[in-house]
């Protein structure tokens, strides 16, 4: 799941078999870790033409190594100690095939360049978010003792632990921008219960803010939010309550958690060659899932059953999938009631940003990825194109032939998609950003829709 719900709205109930279908979701990571066998190599390398390769930990086995051009490969070791590196997601040995060194040397070969791990400024902390709750944090900045720009992270809808799992804490560093890091509620030795409340999400991090220019001191300059997936509707509602420099939402959605199911369910159904005719069909079966989901299950168990038997003889009901339309309709209703008691994180369904996003004075960078299944970009791009034209301080950076996560991707012929890496350009727009609230040259195939161009 891309944004809110299925992701984490299950993560409490995997673990039982009656319902193994979903152990995979994301979000079900709350108590996710990095692989222990392999965590001491973590950290950012400085290589010896002033290049940077980070090396970030897994839950599963062995790392990813990334650059900033937007490669990136999976990393294990062979029987004989030697790093074997995969191509973006996939399992194809391809590419760079960089060397580490033993835990102690604390070096990379890549490329034939030798690196070592930059050591970088970081403060642990803890800080108290909404309704006191105590929230783990860390700043990290990049050496020097001047102002700096700052970005705040925002969590999208997992629930791993960002101290352990966020790659921008040393990659913004290695660039000469601090990153606030924190662990959200209920993850990471954070006090309180995971929610997708996003009213509290904001609060949250709205609190780091305050928190991350307290650290900084004079070290501040530019302090910003950064978000990407849900993080897109929580940074700017943060940004409504306390002054920050800037704004920057990564594969987010400018409109809300209901539409963004609906709008699945009609790519999934175009993706299948299904005409308008059923599109139209489908609509009336997300009206009727988006109550359902709205009230907590608490209302709507009739009309679910009538459109599960209206419409289940038709040959594209098995196509529907979406957010949670196509888990719904396949649930027998006494699983749906046995999950009720946790189905419930506080989902903030009722949230629509626009109100948020037409009163909102500070520069907002939104990076789109034109092919996003997760977070179909269409009705966001409309709307930000028309924020802008009213006057909202409103960027908008589009990268073709990308999906969630401004991933470049090859489709398998049963439709799966695989990541081969991050768009070139991705990366230094989101630093740029921070740095000066302009995009200043060119970032890959990047398309300025909103804003001025470079």
């Amino acid at each position: 799941m891309s944004q809110s719900w299925l992701a984490s709205v299950l993560a409490l109930i995997i673990s039982s078999a009656a319902f193994p279908a979903i152990a995979q979701l994301p979000g079900a990571d709350v108590d996710a870790r990095p692989d222990p066998t392999v965590v001491c190599h973590v950290g950012i390398y400085r290589l010896e033409d002033g290049s940077w390769v980070d090396v970030a930990p897994l839950v599963s086995k062995g790392l990813r190594w990334r650059r900033l051009d937007g490669a990136t490969a999976k990393m294990v070791q062979d029987g004989d100690g030697r790093w074997i590196s995969t191509l973006g997601s996939t399992s194809r040995v391809e590419g760079p095939q960089p060397q580490l060194g033993s835990c102690d040397e604390a070096r990379i070969v890549f490329e034939g360049k030798n690196g070592r791990r930059m050591t970088l400024d970081a403060k642990e902390t803890t800080f108290m978010g909404q309704g006191g709750t105590r929230l783990n944090g860390r700043l990290i900045l990049p050496p020097g003792d001047g102002p700096v720009p700052i970005m705040v992270e925002v969590h999208g809808s997992e629930g791993a632990n960002a101290l352990d799992f966020n790659a921008f804490q040393r990659v913004a560093p290695a660039s000469g921008v601090g990153v606030f890091v924190y662990a959200k509620r209920g993850s990471g030795g954070s006090e309180g219960r995971y929610t997708q409340d996003f009213y509290v999400l904001a609060e949250d991090a709205a609190a780091a803010v305050l928190e991350a220019r307290r650290l900084a001191g004079a070290r501040a300059g530019r302090v910003g939010l950064h978000g990407a997936s849900q993080g897109g509707w929580i940074a700017p509602l943060a940004a409504s309550q306390t002054p920050v420099d800037f704004v920057t939402v990564a594969f987010g959605l400018a409109y809300g958690a209901l539409s963004e199911d609906s709008d699945q369910v009609v790519l999934d159904l175009k993706a299948k060659g299904w005409g308008a005719d059923v599109l139209e069909h489908a609509r009336q079966i997300t009206d009727v899932t988006s109550v359902f989901i709205a009230s907590h299950g608490k209302a709507g168990f009739a009309d679910l059953e009538a459109v599960r038997a209206k419409y289940r003889a038709e040959p594209w009901f098995a196509d529907i999938k979406g957010e949670f339309t196509g888990f719904l309709l396949n649930t027998p209703n006494d699983q749906i009631i046995a999950m009720a008691p946790v189905l419930d994180l506080g989902t903030s369904w009722d949230y629509d940003p626009l109100p948020v996003l037409s009163r909102l004075d500070t520069p907002m960078l939104w990076i789109q990825a034109e092919d996003d299944i997760g977070a179909p970009p269409d009705a966001t791009r409309q709307r930000l194109i028309d924020l802008a034209a009213q006057g909202r301080p409103v960027t908008l950076l589009e990268y073709p032939d990308t999906d969630h996560g401004i991933v470049r991707f090859e489709t398998a012929p049963n439709g799966v998609r695989t990541s081969l890496g991050y768009a070139p350009g991705y990366f230094q727009a989101v630093l740029d950003w921070a740095r000066s609230g302009r995009l200043n040259g060119d970032y890959g195939d990047g398309i300025v829709l909103t804003g001025d161009a470079p």
